[in-house]
């Protein structure tokens, strides 16, 4: 049972803050803000280090030819990626190895942005940070073909479990590419 959860979920804590946040999210009180899907012009990926996750998709979404960006909520600018999900990228045919770090006060905010946090905590931090605020703003993993509202952090974890976060990040990120067309860049090969 423990292996299965570590391979799943990451955590008990992963799994107990899934099922929270589909009740959150279910209950309509994440503190979701959802833009029109034509004002998205830069898919903003946030999460804790920006090391991991928000990194990922990231480079990822710039791959299927959209705009985008990332930062930590709690990191300092100019850190590279974690080296074991530089090499799951390395093994998918992408490359995170320019990646550095920023952190949220180095985020500059633009028109079009939708901010993309990996966990329902992270919403709660943005919306309550008055730079953030007024920015749309969504859950990466409700993107999904079977949506996860709570992807958590593989740092340090169970290598089997960073392949399975890692595959649920393409999946959104293929769904959100689908859902905001206006965030690709124009003349882009997709």
């Amino acid at each position: 049972m423990r292996h299965a959860i570590e391979t799943r979920f990451g955590t008990w804590r992963g799994l107990v803050r899934l099922l929270l946040a589909y009740a959150e999210v279910g209950l309509r009180i994440a503190p979701l803000r959802r833009p029109e899907a034509k004002d998205v012009k830069r898919l903003v990926f946030v999460c804790h280090g920006n090391i991991c996750r928000s990194a990922y998709a990231d480079v990822l979404a710039r791959k299927f030819g959209a705009s985008a960006s990332s930062f930590g909520l709690s990191t300092s600018t100019g850190k590279p990626a974690h080296p074991p999900i530089a090499a799951i990228a390395d093994a998918r045919h992408l490359d995170l190895h320019g990646h550095l770090t920023t952190a949220v006060e180095d985020y500059q905010p633009q028109p079009g942005d939708y901010l993309l946090a990996m966990e329902v905590r992270h919403l709660r931090k943005i919306a309550a940070n008055p730079a953030l605020r007024a920015i749309p703003r969504g859950l990466l993993g409700s993107y999904g073909r079977v949506p996860v509202p709570h992807l958590h952090d593989p740092y340090k974890l169970n290598p089997a479990y960073a392949e399975v976060c890692i595959t649920r990040i393409e999946g959104a990120v293929a769904g959100l590419i689908k859902t905001y067309p206006s965030a690709i860049v124009s003349g882009s090969n997709r």
